[in-house]
């Protein structure tokens, strides 16, 4: 049991490493190039829709 709680929170702990290691490459980017800024802000409309309309079908 110790060993797979073990694993569970290796895993949790590499996941936020990297979480933060994107975070602080994708700040950089977007603080530095106008075309990504809007095509980032593209694409999160896009999926944000998208959610709207699966909860729309699951209703």
């Amino acid at each position: 049991m110790y060993k797979q709680t073990m694993g569970f929170v290796r895993g949790i702990g590499t996941g936020l490493v990297a979480g933060m290691a994107l975070a602080t490459v994708g700040n950089q980017m977007m603080k530095n190039n106008r075309g990504f800024r809007k095509r980032a802000n593209k694409t999160l409309h896009t999926v944000g829709d998208l959610m709207d309309s699966m909860q729309y079908l699951f209703k």
